[in-house]
């Protein structure tokens, strides 16, 4: 059984610190990087052709982005990464890919950098406890002002 690293695939400039630690962790373990894209619930309550074009075009962005994301996983972990994209909340998502998944056993993150805080995924986590899932799962943070090669150097 291949040990997995699940990573939230967002847009924040912090995100690839994860990325890149979860993919030589992949890399020098024998695993696999799983990225998830989170979609929050549509708010849009009326038309209900409207809410459903909208979901389908947040699902294509959501497939575009961990594509593009996944070459780069790939050529840092010399696998093919796990793309996973779910319909809810960021925490939600998480719990759900991990009591889907039993291979993935380090959910790796990144701090946010610019002294606003580790960033509210993180703090959220930090809240909540190892108990993910209904099993406990290592976190890993990753500072995520962190140089590629000092990435390298702690992976």
């Amino acid at each position: 059984m291949a040990r997995k690293f699940l990573v939230v695939a967002d847009d924040t400039p912090e995100f690839d610190s994860a990325l890149r630690f979860a993919a030589r962790r992949a890399l020098s373990t024998g695993g696999r990087v799983v990225l998830l894209r989170a979609i929050p619930p549509s708010a849009f309550e009326h038309w209900t052709g409207v809410r459903e074009e909208i979901e389908r075009q947040q699902r294509q962005e959501a497939e575009a982005l961990l594509h593009r994301l996944g070459e780069k996983a790939a050529a840092l972990s010399g696998a093919a990464p796990v793309f996973l994209v779910e319909e809810a909340e960021t925490r939600d998502a998480i719990r759900k890919a991990v009591e889907e998944d039993d291979e993935i056993k380090i959910l790796v993150l990144a701090a946010a950098t610019g002294g606003r805080g580790p960033g509210p995924l993180v703090t959220a986590i930090a809240k909540e406890g190892a108990g993910i899932g209904g099993r406990r799962l290592p976190v890993t943070v990753v500072p995520g002002d962190l140089t590629d090669e000092e990435v390298e150097d702690l992976a």
